[in-house]
């Protein structure tokens, strides 16, 4: 039996490898403020902003903006690693507050660090008028919707029929994404040392003629799942994190665990169960 490891990769990185870093912010003058003081302080430091290839990217705002901040940089995540500062409320990808950007830049500057690296969705929607495919990463959640209303739709699991979905949609997300809209639909979180995704149900039809498991699917690294409409020539609506798509003619589409993965820059410890009672329950008195 192969051993499993039970934390997120871990790969320990000397000081003064970060050279090249760019800043993503959300659009509000304090997080403009916040990106314009780390540029002065790490170019005082002789690192270089490159917006295209950069080794670090810092992320300044909220978990929306290390989203588009994935997404922007989707070409380079072997090269590149993200970390972020919230500016608000307390995000779940963030690890530094506003209030501790010198703290920040000696660390990128001058400490070591690990690279942590988390799994990702792939999404692959193929078609019944073409045979070219088109794939999409997600970091958090893919959810599909009928573009005009009800999703009606088999669902396959390593190519078997599990069951005829109908409903308001179905939520597939990332041990990470866990944690967002999927908790939402009732669904488990998931450490992201399980590389894994999870399937739940949007507002399912139970009924005696209608009937789906109605429970939330957690699916390993080895198991495909796919989404096949019933009606030929289906609109689907496609939600990749925060980025909305509509898709004409769906054959099926198919999702699984990436082979690419998302890199963080660890500079201090931050586990994952105290992200999660930090977000959600808080420190509380008997902590």
């Amino acid at each position: 039996m192969t051993e499993v490891n039970q934390t997120p990769m871990k790969n320990a990185i000397p000081a003064g490898m970060l050279k090249k870093f760019a800043v993503q912010t959300r659009e509000d003058a304090f997080s403009h403020a916040i990106k314009a003081r780390i540029i002065d302080y790490l170019t005082d430091f002789q690192l270089t902003y490159d917006e295209k290839e950069p080794d670090i990217v810092i992320s300044v705002g909220g978990d929306g903006t290390l989203l588009q901040a994935f997404h922007h940089y989707i070409y380079r995540l072997k090269d590149t690693a993200f970390v972020g500062v919230h500016t608000g409320h307390l995000g779940f990808y963030a690890d530094w507050t506003a209030e501790e950007i010198e703290k920040l830049v000696i660390s990128i500057a001058r400490n070591a660090f690990n690279i942590v690296e988390y799994p990702l969705l792939k999404v692959t929607v193929r078609y019944t008028n073409r045979a070219e495919s088109v794939g999409y990463l997600a970091l958090n959640e893919c959810t599909v919707r009928g573009a005009e209303g009800l999703l009606v739709a088999d669902v396959l699991i390593k190519g078997e029929k599990f069951e005829s979905f109908r409903g308001d949609g179905l939520c597939f997300s990332t041990p990470t994404g866990s944690t967002a809209y999927n908790k939402g639909l009732a669904g488990a979180i998931i450490h992201p040392s399980l590389a894994s995704i999870q399937l739940s149900e949007m507002a399912s039809i139970n009924n005696r003629v209608f009937r789906t498991i109605g429970s939330p699917l957690i699916l390993p690294r080895h198991h495909r799942c796919q989404v096949k409409p019933v009606s030929d020539n289906e609109v689907l609506s496609l939600t990749i994190d925060h980025l909305s798509l509509v898709h004409e003619n769906v054959k099926f589409i198919e999702f699984v665990v990436a082979e690419k993965k998302i890199r963080f820059a660890r500079f201090r410890p931050l586990p994952f169960w105290r992200r999660v009672r930090d977000s959600f329950i808080g420190e509380g008195e008997n902590s």
